[in-house]
């Protein structure tokens, strides 16, 4: 168990380290603070704000905040992550309840040089130690657990979430070309990870559309090219197709079989606009081992700068062989003031995988359903960098009527969470 300890001892770091930290930031001059936390994102309110992988999000979101290590000269090395207590209790014959933590830990270093900047990304996960089965999820589907496929449940995430590199080199004002990759991290598919998003961070489950717009998170072999204006991105990536298998501590072996194209529009400080289309070999290969996909996707992101941010987005899959699936999805989160924030989702999804009995008659059955969530969280600043969060969720349902021997006539979602986080 030394890989969990690493973890453990990242996060104890940032956080025992915190209040001197913050001390040292108060002395610093206020321009060169300034710069640092530009360099680290690239972002200011007039640049876009970079999300997961390559993705881009409107300059409103802003830098990432987190807690940032003076650990070498010309370098600026920023740590930043969460662990997040959820108690769950979904209804009706297919719900369950269950107690969980989710857990992330980035860190990241960069170094501006004459005519660009490289960085080296990590991220890490302590969600392996709960059960393959993950937590209770309505609705949900995508990957396995034993063999056999997760339905209504969600997935914990692999321990190596991101392990790459990016490089960008100047090759006009304010535009420049870049390579990144590594033996984990995402292509430039989708829009940016449910977990990076403004608009979701205080919510703690996954959209049941996770596998229709940000599956390919964590991926196993990714290199990806492109060229970035202030207003424009065009990129493209080859990597591996296949998602994540059951053994959620190792790194799987890159394959480098299928491909993808994005391209990002920031109009405005407020706007990030996309739109992407890949070619995805076998990515559920246990589920569906003959099945290739090509996958479509195109969102919106909008943040006012002044506590709201929200996305739209739309995804279509085409399995090949096989029907293509379609996914909407709206989110937003509203920070009123210093401490309180309300949130929530819609989303409406096709599916075909929520009745992976092959003597089902519903098996393999396009059933399209609906989402609707609404959540509340306290905010409370503690200290340095570090944050809590408490509030919960509640969700309702809407579906076919051929489902309600399966999950009731109104199913219901409920959460409660305390959300301690480093940085923001």
């Amino acid at each position: 168990m030394k890989i969990p300890i690493l973890w453990v001892s990242v996060s104890a770091l940032a956080t025992f380290a915190a209040p001197a930290l913050a001390q040292d930031h108060s002395q610093m001059d206020h321009a060169k603070m300034g710069h640092d936390m530009a360099t680290m994102s690239a972002a200011t309110a007039d640049n876009p704000a970079e999300g997961s992988g390559t993705s881009r999000l409107p300059g409103n979101e802003g830098a990432m905040h987190g807690l940032h290590l003076p650990v070498a000269k010309d370098w600026m090395v920023m740590a930043h992550g969460y662990v997040w207590g959820v108690a769950t209790d979904q209804s009706g014959p297919r719900g369950d309840d269950k107690t969980y933590v989710q857990s992330m830990a980035m860190l990241t270093a960069e170094r501006q040089f004459d005519g660009g900047r490289v960085q080296f990304k990590s991220m890490l996960s302590a969600e392996p130690l709960m059960a393959n089965r993950g937590y209770p999820n309505l609705f949900a589907t995508g990957e396995t657990a034993g063999g056999e496929p997760l339905v209504d449940r969600q997935h914990p995430h692999d321990l190596f979430m991101e392990l790459a590199a990016r490089i960008d080199v100047d090759i006009a004002q304010d535009a420049s070309l870049f390579l990144y990759g590594g033996p984990v991290g995402e292509p430039a598919l989708g829009p940016s990870a449910f977990m990076h998003r403004g608009s979701a961070k205080l919510n703690p489950e996954a959209p049941i559309t996770h596998h229709w717009f940000d599956s390919s998170h964590i991926t196993y072999g990714v290199a990806t090219a492109g060229v970035s204006t202030r207003q424009f991105q065009l990129e493209g990536s080859v990597f591996t197709g296949r998602e994540p298998d059951e053994d959620r501590w190792d790194i799987e072996k890159p394959r480098f079989d299928s491909w993808s194209v994005r391209a990002t529009f920031n109009p405005s400080p407020e706007w990030a606009l996309q739109v992407s289309h890949g070619f995805l070999k076998q990515p559920e290969f246990t589920i569906h081992p003959d099945e290739n996909e090509h996958r479509t996707t195109a969102s919106a992101h909008y943040a006012n700068g002044k506590g709201l941010t929200a996305m739209a987005a739309f995804s279509a899959k085409n399995r090949d062989p096989g029907s293509t699936l379609t996914a909407y999805l709206l989110e937003a989160n509203w920070d009123i003031d210093d401490h309180h924030t309300v949130f929530g989702r819609i989303e409406n999804v096709k599916n075909d995988e929520l009745f992976p009995d092959h003597d089902d008659p519903l098996h393999e059955v396009p059933l399209r359903v609906s989402k609707v969530q609404a959540g509340y969280a306290y905010r409370l600043p503690l200290t340095g960098p570090l944050n809590l969060a408490l509030g919960g969720t509640v969700s309702a349902y809407a579906k076919p009527n051929a489902l309600d021997a399966a999950y009731g006539n109104n199913p219901m979602g409920f959460t409660l969470f305390a959300k301690l986080a480093l940085g923001h």
